[in-house]
């Protein structure tokens, strides 16, 4: 036995592991999956068949009630003309004594027929074929009652029926919309004495428009009592046996369903009789209602095979543990190599030789973190102090011009200008030096440029002429130190054009979208920007005042980024627009 069960497991046992699991996943997984998909399209298919017939009997059952209710109408619509004594009277009268009496006859016959027919447009016609050879026909209302129509299928349909109401079939006429005919006999007192017979011609459409709605994936037939079809979606069917069609009979059951053939396709029928006599079959292929079957268990197989996908890949990766936890420590060298230190968070990888490969590479990455946050740390304090450097540049130039001014004051004549001068200075001073601070608020930077404005004027007088348009909500918002006066300043050295005219200088500040926006704008002299973008600074030299703009965008890039600074449109003869950008927050 053990040699046996030896021969058999020794070619499963020197199989490689992955090929081992492999052949348990076959005979474990793909049999009982495939079991899966045939029980699951069997359990579909007899659930859809179940729940067509379901609804198919309602449906039908929905018809044939709309049936009775429409053929009751029929009925009802006849038996007023039947009990109508009046017409009774003017059918039955002999005319020849004094013809000139079907004159009344006809209006009240033309007069009640006509209001049916408007009230009832699914009719039609309506005919009474009489026997009274002294009232004359129109072949319209009033038929004549000859051996023609007495051979006809609707006379004989009405033998023996007493006065009631028969439903017959009417064959097709050329350029005619199908119709079928509602017959009743007229007695006058006795059941065998007639007096003529009452013919309603319906129209077809009227019955279909109460299965039309069900049409959409199957056949839906009206067959009266005789087999001939009276209404279906196909008009080639009217007025034919419905054994042209399907070669099965019926059962003797009023209701029912069995199956058949009907134009090459197997179908399930479902018929049901109304009061009438008349049936309602519906003929539902098998292939319309299986079709879902059949896509729902390709649905399961795909989904089946994906499943088998997961699961070899599953096996796949068990089979390749170790080498997954190398390419993990590879991804993890990658990123330390891109310097994404915020996301090297190396797990526990076991106590192996893996394992403390992943302790040692996660000790290295931390000391590189540090490493090259100091450096980065410098490289701020770098930045730091030439913004510093940069700030220092402008008060010893701005110092100068205004000691200056003071100076040639002093020297003409004793002016109490002077003194708000000096005092405008100092309380220039005391917000530009800021305790060594490199930014304040527009707030502030807007009084230290006013204060500039005022020592000015004092030199100039009416020649400069400054306004202000700050929006209350961007006074708050911090801004480099000096960054508004370098632009006044310069316009009102170098943009003057008329000693007589001066220059007028628009400051606003409003904020768009998350930025606040400073505009400088004056009516000066303008420049030639030849051709560059209104990002590109214009050269000015080595002038102070080029310097100083330049030293404010520089500035501003530094400590906000290169998204940020100071633009500049000018036209010659103009004036300029210096445009500073910088973060609301």
């Amino acid at each position: 036995m053990k040699r046996l069960t030896g021969w058999f497991t020794r070619p499963f046992n020197n199989l490689r592991l992955r090929e081992k699991l492999f052949v348990m996943f076959l005979l474990g997984a793909i049999i009982p999956l495939l079991f899966f998909v045939l029980y699951s399209y069997q359990t579909i298919k007899s659930e859809l068949s179940d729940q067509m017939y379901t609804n198919s009997v309602s449906s039908i059952a929905q018809i044939n009630s709309n049936l009775e209710n429409k053929l009751d109408t029929y009925t009802k619509l006849s038996a007023t003309m039947y009990l109508n004594s009046t017409l009774r009277a003017y059918l039955t009268t002999n005319y020849s004594i004094d013809p000139s009496m079907y004159v009344d006859a006809y209006q009240y016959i033309n007069s009640t027929f006509s209001n049916m027919l408007t009230t009832n447009p699914d009719i039609k016609s309506i005919s009474v074929y009489i026997n009274n050879d002294s009232l004359p026909t129109d072949d319209i209302y009033i038929r004549r009652m000859d051996d023609e129509f007495r051979k006809s299928d609707v006379y004989r349909s009405l033998l023996n029926t007493y006065g009631n109401v028969r439903f017959v079939s009417t064959p097709p006429v050329v350029d005619q919309p199908s119709m079928f005919t509602l017959a009743r006999m007229l007695n006058i007192g006795k059941l065998d004495t007639v007096y003529g017979i009452l013919t309603i011609n319906i129209l077809e459409s009227d019955i279909y428009r109460l299965m039309e709605k069900e049409t959409s994936d199957k056949t839906v037939l009206i067959v009266n009592e005789h087999g001939k079809i009276m209404s279906t979606k196909d008009k080639s069917m009217l007025n034919r046996p419905l054994t042209e069609y399907i070669k099965e009979p019926f059962p003797a059951a009023s209701e029912g369903r069995f199956d058949s053939s009907f134009n090459g396709q197997k179908v399930l029928v479902v018929y049901n009789t109304t009061k009438f006599g008349w049936k309602s079959v519906s003929l539902v292929p098998y292939s319309s209602f299986l079709s879902k079957a059949d896509s729902t268990a390709k649905r399961i197989l795909i989904f089946a095979l994906i499943s088998f996908g997961v699961m070899a890949i599953l096996i796949y990766v068990t089979a390749r543990l170790f080498t997954k936890r190398v390419e993990y420590l590879v991804g993890i060298i990658r990123r330390i190599e891109k310097e994404e230190f915020d996301f090297v968070d190396i797990r526990p990888l076991g106590r192996d030789e893996i394992g403390q490969l992943g302790n040692v590479l996660r000790k290295m990455s931390q000391r590189l973190n540090n490493l090259i946050s100091d450096v980065y740390k410098k490289e701020i304090d770098k930045r730091e102090a030439e913004m510093n450097v940069l700030q220092a540049q402008i008060n010893p130039h701005f110092l100068y011009n205004t000691l200056a001014s003071i100076s040639s004051l002093a020297i003409r004549n004793s002016d109490p200008r002077m003194n708000k001068m000096v005092t405008d200075l100092a309380k220039f001073y005391r917000i530009s030096l800021n305790k060594g601070k490199n930014r304040i608020s527009i707030h502030e930077e807007v009084q230290l440029t006013r204060y500039y404005v005022a020592i000015q004027q004092v030199r100039f007088g009416d020649l400069i002429r400054v306004h202000y348009q700050i929006e209350e909500a961007v006074l708050p918002c911090s801004i480099v130190k000096l960054t508004l006066q370098p632009f006044v300043e310069n316009a009102m050295n170098h943009a003057i054009w008329d000693d007589q005219l001066g220059i007028t200088i628009m400051i606003k500040a409003y904020a768009e979208g998350p930025d606040v926006v400073l505009k400088i704008i004056d009516d000066g002299m303008g420049m030639r920007m030849n051709g560059k973008s209104a990002r590109e600074l214009p050269v000015s030299g080595d002038t102070l005042s080029g310097y100083g703009i330049r030293n404010v965008d520089n500035r501003i890039k530094l400590l906000y980024g290169d998204s940020y600074g100071v633009s500049i449109y000018s036209r010659l003869g103009i004036g300029t627009t210096v445009t500073i950008r910088i973060p609301g927050r």
